[in-house]
C-alpha cells in the first residue's frame, strides 16, 4: 500500500505563534456580517513550532544543493552562489521596469552587452531578451517565421522531427501552421530521404533541436540546411541543447537562420517550480527586422529600449525576467570565451563516461558517441516485468533524483541521463553502481522495483490522481485522511 508522510498534528487550542502591539488608535469597523467567516479553523500552534514544522519540510525537498540531478533534457547544473548575490544587487534587485531609461542604465548595459555574448556564442547578427521561457522563445521564433512569410500564403507547414521536444508541435499548431513529422533513420538521425520528400514550397520552416533529445548531434547538418533553404524555407533551432555546444559550435554557422536558448539551462540560473525562465531568440539579419520588443540599442554613451522595425510585438510585461539575465551575465562573465567551451567538453565527457559504463547493463538504441546526454531504453529490464518508471522509482532509495523517462517518445522504456558538466567522477561512479544493482534487482527480485521507493517519505502514490486530485492544503484534525493512501 502506499502510503504519505505523517506529522503529528501539533496544533492545539490556545497556542499562539504571534503577539501584536497594543492598538495606539481606533479600532476599525469590521466589514459586514455577510462577509465575515466564523468557520475558518486554523492551526493553532507556538512560533518554535511553526518554525520546525516548515524547515522539516524544507528538507524533504530535493535540489542540485542536496544531490545528483540527472534530469534529461533539464541540464539541472549546479548554480554559483555569488551569482545570487549579484542578482541580489539593489541597483539590479530594486529597480522597477518602467522607471525613466536614464535612471537604470547600468541595468540596460548589462542588457545590452549579454545580447552582445548570446549573438556571438550562437553565431547570429540580432538577440531579444524579452521572451520570459524557452517555449516562449520557441513561439517568438515561429512568429517570427510567420511575419517573414506573410507575403506568401502557401508557406502552411512547419516541419518537426519525430525526436523533438513536446512544445515543438505545440508552438507550430499555436503560430497556425500545419505541424509535419519528420522521423528519425536507423542512426537517430533526421531521415534525409524523409525530410527530402516531403521539403517543398509549402514549408515555412523546419525547427530542429541540436544535438537532439537523443543526445546526438547530425552530423549531416549541413546538408539538411541546404535542403531547406533551397526550398525557401527558414531553418529554426531549438537551443535547449546548447549546453554541449557552448563555446565549440554555433547555430548561426550551421545555418540556422533563428535560436532559441534556455538561460535558466545552459546559462545556469536556478530553475524549478514553474520559473522563473528566461529564452532569448537569436536571429540572422533575415529576421532580426521582426525580434520581439523590446531589445536595447545604444547611442553614443546612452543605452535604451527599442523596438525592431517589424516586431511581432510584446510578449509578456516590461523586458523579461531581468533577474535571470543578471545570474547568466555574471555566468558568462565569470567563466570566458575559454570556460565555457570547458563547459561544454566536460559535459559531452561526463555523459559518454556513463553511457560506456551502463550500456552492458542497460539497451542502448543508438550505439554512438552521444553529447550531452545519452538515453538509454529499459526494454531488457521490461523482460522481467521491470518498467522504466520502476527503476527511476527505485533510483531514490539510493539517494539519487530519477532521470528523465518515458522520453523522448521514440525509445520505447526510454531512461533519458544528463550529469551536466558539474558532477565529479566519485560522484558519476556512485550513480553507476546504482543502476547496475538496479539491473541485477531486475533479474532476481523484480517486486524490490515495483514496490521502490522503500526509504522515503513519501512512498509510491498513484501518479494519476496525485496529478488530477493533489492534496494541496492542510486540514485540522484529519490525521487519518491526510496519512492515508494516494
Amino acid at each position: 500500500m502506499s502510503r504519505r508522510y505523517e506529522l503529528p498534528d501539533i496544533s492545539q487550542p490556545g497556542k499562539v505563534g504571534y503577539s501584536l502591539p497594543t492598538l495606539d488608535m481606533p479600532a476599525a469597523e469590521l466589514p459586514p456580517a455577510e462577509m465575515l467567516r466564523s468557520d475558518l479553523a486554523l492551526p493553532e500552534v507556538s512560533e518554535a513550532e511553526l518554525v520546525r514544522y516548515f524547515t522539516h519540510l524544507s528538507k524533504l525537498n530535493y535540489g542540485i544543493d542536496t544531490g545528483f540531478y540527472p534530469l534529461g533534457s533539464c541540464t539541472m547544473k549546479y548554480n554559483p552562489k555569488w551569482h545570487e548575490d549579484v542578482a541580489r544587487l539593489p541597483g539590479f534587485a530594486s529597480i522597477h521596469p518602467f522607471q525613466p531609461a536614464g535612471s537604470v542604465q547600468g541595468a540596460l548595459r548589462l542588457m545590452f552587452e549579454l545580447q552582445a555574448y548570446l549573438a556571438e556564442i550562437t553565431g547570429m547578427d540580432g538577440v531579444s531578451l524579452a521572451p520570459l521561457a524557452g517555449a516562449q522563445g520557441e513561439l517568438a521564433s515561429i512568429l517570427m517565421v510567420k511575419a517573414y512569410h506573410r507575403k506568401d500564403s502557401a508557406r502552411s507547414k512547419i516541419l518537426v522531427p519525430d525526436s523533438a521536444h513536446g512544445t515543438n508541435p505545440a508552438t507550430g499548431t499555436m503560430g497556425g501552421f500545419e505541424v509535419v513529422s519528420v522521423p528519425s533513420d536507423d542512426k537517430g538521425d533526421v531521415d534525409l530521404g524523409k525530410l527530402e520528400s516531403i521539403m517543398d514550397e509549402n514549408v515555412a520552416a523546419l525547427t530542429l533541436t541540436l544535438p537532439n533529445t537523443l543526445g546526438l548531434f547530425d552530423t549531416r547538418i549541413g546538408k539538411i540546411s541546404q535542403l531547406v533553404h533551397d526550398k525557401g524555407a527558414l531553418l529554426c533551432g531549438d537551443g535547449a541543447n546548447l549546453n554541449s555546444l557552448v563555446g565549440k559550435a554555433r547555430f548561426g554557422d550551421m545555418g540556422f537562420d533563428c535560436v532559441q536558448l534556455n538561460l535558466h539551462k545552459t546559462f545556469s540560473t536556478p530553475h524549478g517550480g514553474g520559473g522563473p525562465g528566461s529564452g532569448p531568440v537569436c536571429a540572422r539579419a533575415v529576421l532580426t527586422e521582426f525580434l520581439p520588443s523590446p531589445v536595447v540599442a545604444k547611442d553614443g554613451e546612452e543605452y535604451r529600449l527599442a523596438s525592431p522595425a517589424s516586431s511581432i510585438g510584446i510578449l509578456g510585461a516590461a523586458y523579461g525576467n531581468f533577474g535571470v539575465m543578471v545570474r547568466a551575465y555574471a555566468y558568462i562573465r565569470t567563466l570566458g570565451a575559454a570556460g565555457l567551451r570547458e563547459v561544454s567538453e566536460n559535459a559531452v565527457i561526463n555523459a559518454n563516461y556513463l553511457k560506456e559504463k551502463l550500456k552492458p547493463y542497460y539497451h542502448l538504441p543508438y550505439d554512438r558517441p552521444c553529447m550531452h546526454e545519452i538515453v538509454f531504453s529499459g526494454k531488457r529490464q521490461k523482460t522481467q516485468g521491470v518498467r522504466a518508471l520502476d527503476i527511476a522509482k527505485r533510483l531514490l532509495d539510493f539517494g539519487f533524483h530519477p532521470p528523465t523517462v518515458y522520453f523522448p517518445i521514440i525509445v520505447d522504456e526510454a531512461i533519458m541521463v544528463e550529469p551536466t558538466e558539474s558532477e565529479s567522477k566519485a560522484t558519476l561512479d556512485s550513480f553507476i553502481d546504482a543502476m547496475k544493482q538496479i539491473a541485477r534487482e531486475a533479474e532476481e527480485n523484480p517486486e524490490m522495483l515495483h514496490s521502490a521507493p522503500h526509504h522515503t517519505p513519501v512512498r509510491r502514490l498513484d501518479e494519476a490522481k496525485a496529478a488530477r486530485q493533489p492534496d494541496l492544503r492542510w486540514r485540522m484534525g484529519n490525521d487519518k485522511e491526510r496519512a492515508g493512501t494516494a
